[in-house]
């Protein structure tokens, strides 16, 4: 993450969710990676994960290859699990790759941002990491639908929209393939709106397979950005 400073955002991920909502944090990736994430990524594909945090994605994702880069020093636990780690600023990730990747995901990050500037800057460098062909997922709160909730944590600085990251993800050369405006709910939290807590396991995995509900509670974007051959 680039807003705060790495030493007080280690500090906020380490206390922002208690250990029942970590133990729902880990089983809605679960599902997510299973149920819907896996069919946009080949298992054979390189994967670098932007801002993985404690790597509840990464670490339930099947591919080929996994990076993680976080400024945090808790990423460094994920070495343990085969993951190879890169901790440096999101601006700057060719700076410290040897090869590229065949897809870039985050989640939750771009809002950390300290500027629009820097969110140009940050896809602009997946851009220059990915193959020819290689695309970008985008999971992202969007403040036209989480309200004034999008400011309930001190960390967010950039607010954007479907629309904004859209363009965002355009000027920086990519093709936008798949737009979800409204996906999955806003946050984790089990106060408002995790879909373990909301749905239960079961109903997430129905809620997945029954988009018309999305349009009631998701307040987080989906897009898929593709760097063309």
């Amino acid at each position: 993450m680039e807003g705060i400073g790495v030493g007080k955002e280690d500090t906020i991920y380490r206390t922002r969710f208690a250990e029942h909502e970590d133990i729902v944090r880990e089983k809605t990736w679960k599902i997510l990676c299973d149920g819907f994430f896996q069919k946009f990524i080949p298992e054979n594909a390189v994967l670098l994960d932007l801002g993985a945090g404690d790597g509840k994605f990464i670490r339930n994702i099947k591919v080929k290859k996994k990076i993680a880069a976080d400024l945090s020093p808790h990423v460094l636990e994920l070495k343990g699990e085969g993951i190879e780690v890169i901790q440096a600023p999101a601006h700057e990730l060719s700076l410290h790759m040897n090869s590229k990747v065949d897809c870039v995901f985050m989640s939750n990050f771009l809002e950390h941002m300290n500027s629009k500037k820097m969110v140009l800057d940050v896809l602009a460098e997946c851009y220059k990491i990915l193959n020819p062909g290689g695309q970008v997922i985008v999971l992202q709160p969007n403040v036209r639908y989480a309200g004034a909730a999008y400011w309930d944590y001190i960390d967010h600085h950039v607010a954007l929209t479907e629309h904004s990251l859209v363009e965002a993800l355009e000027i920086c050369g990519f093709k936008v393939t798949k737009l979800i405006p409204r996906f999955l709910p806003y946050t984790a939290k089990s106060t408002g709106g995790s879909l373990v807590h909301t749905f239960g396991d079961i109903l997430v995995k129905l809620y997945l397979k029954l988009p018309f509900l999305w349009r009631f509670f998701g307040a987080q974007t989906l897009a898929i950005g593709k760097k063309e051959l």
